[in-house]
C-alpha cells in the first residue's frame, strides 16, 4: 500500500520520523493527515488518480518547510521534455554568479541553433534566418518563461553541453535528473526524448533546494523563480484547480502525441499555500493514451489533492 514518506533534507536537518539517506527518500509510516507529521491518505489518493488515467502517471509531493512527502511511482524514470529547461537555467545562472557568464552579455543566435519546425521556439519565429545577438537574460527568459526549445539549445552550448549541466546537478547531490539531449535531437528523434528523464522524487527535491536557495545566489534564485512563476504554458495542468490567487512557479514539459500515444505531459512547480508554506509538486505522465484534457486534469487534480490535505493536517481538520 502506497504510504506518505518523510523527507528529512540534509540541507535543513533531520526531520522526526524520516531520514534523508543517500539522495534518495527513505520511506518511514505515518499514522495521520499529511502536515501531523503521522500517516495520509494522500498517498491512496494519488494512487487512485494514477489508476484514472490512461497512461503511466508518476507524482512526488513535498511540504518544503517540514519534509513530509507523499508519491505515487516516485522512483519511475520518466521523460522530462521541456521541464529540463528549469536545471539547464539554473546551471547557466550559477555561472553568472560564479563570473564566468554575464546577464547582459549578447549571445549569437545563428540558423544553426534554430529548433525544427514543429517545436515551440518564439526565438526561431521571430528570427526564422538566425543572425541575431540576444542578451543571455532574454535567453533564459525565453528558455522558462516561453519554454522555448531553441534558447534552451543555446544556453546547452553557452554552458558547455549536457555535461557540463549535470556536473553541476551533481555538486547539488541531485543524481536522478538526467540530461542528456539537445531539443533539436529530440525534433529529429522521437525516442531521443526518453534519455533525459527524472523520478518525480528527484525533481521534487530538486525543488525543495531550489525553494531552500542551495545553488544559487538570492538574485539568481529570484530571477529563476520569477520566470517560472511567470510562465505562460499549460495553465490547466498545476494551475488548473487551484484557487485562482495561488501562486505557482512551475515548468511544463511536453511530448504531443504520435499513432495516438503522448510520451510525455508533465508539470513541476513550487506552489504558496495560504499559512506561507511550500508545497514541491513534481507530476509527470508517461506513455498515455488519453486526450489532452484527460491528462492535464489529471496533474491538476494531484495538485489539488497535494493543496486539501497541507492545509487540512496544519488546521488539524
Amino acid at each position: 500500500m502506497l504510504q506518505a514518506l518523510i523527507l528529512a533534507s540534509a540541507l535543513a536537518g533531520p526531520v522526526e520520523g524520516g531520514a534523508w539517506r543517500g539522495g534518495a527518500f527513505a520511506p518511514t509510516a505515518l499514522a495521520g493527515p499529511v502536515g501531523a507529521g503521522t500517516r495520509s491518505d494522500l498517498g491512496p489518493a494519488l494512487a487512485r488518480i494514477a489508476a484514472s488515467v490512461d497512461g503511466t502517471l508518476g507524482a512526488a509531493i513535498v511540504v518544503v518547510e517540514t519534509g513530509e512527502h507523499a508519491s505515487v511511482n516516485g522512483g519511475g524514470h520518466f521523460p522530462m521534455q521541456s521541464v529540463y529547461k528549469a536545471p539547464i537555467a539554473m546551471a547557466v545562472l550559477q555561472q553568472v554568479d560564479d563570473g564566468r557568464l554575464s546577464l547582459d552579455a549578447p549571445v549569437r543566435v545563428e540558423a544553426s541553433d534554430l529548433v525544427p519546425a514543429g517545436l515551440h521556439s518564439p526565438l526561431r519565429d521571430a528570427h526564422p534566418q538566425g543572425g541575431v545577438d540576444v542578451p543571455l537574460r532574454e535567453v533564459l527568459r525565453l528558455a522558462v518563461e516561453e519554454s522555448d526549445g531553441t534558447a534552451s539549445d543555446v544556453l546547452l552550448r553557452v554552458i558547455g553541453g549536457c555535461a557540463r549541466v549535470q556536473a553541476f546537478l551533481a555538486t547539488l547531490g541531485i543524481d536522478k535528473i538526467r540530461i542528456a539531449t539537445t531539443e533539436a535531437e529530440i525534433g529529429r528523434d522521437h525516442s531521443r526524448q526518453y534519455q533525459s528523464w527524472a523520478t518525480p522524487d528527484e525533481a521534487a527535491r530538486w525543488l525543495v533546494l531550489l525553494q531552500h536557495g542551495k545553488g544559487l545566489k538570492p538574485s539568481s534564485r529570484d530571477l529563476l523563480l520569477g520566470w517560472m512563476r511567470a510562465t505562460r504554458t499549460f495553465p490547466t495542468r498545476l494551475r488548473g484547480l487551484l484557487p485562482a490567487d495561488a501562486a505557482v512557479a512551475h515548468k511544463t514539459g511536453s511530448s504531443g502525441q504520435e499513432e495516438g500515444i503522448a510520451a510525455a505531459t508533465n508539470d513541476i512547480g513550487l506552489v504558496t499555500l495560504p499559512d506561507g508554506r511550500h508545497l514541491a509538486i513534481a507530476v509527470f505522465l508517461r506513455d498515455a493514451k488519453a486526450d489532452d484534457a484527460a491528462r492535464d486534469a489529471a496533474i491538476a487534480r494531484v495538485a489539488r489533492a497535494a493543496w486539501d490535505h497541507a492545509i487540512a493536517g496544519h488546521t488539524g481538520r
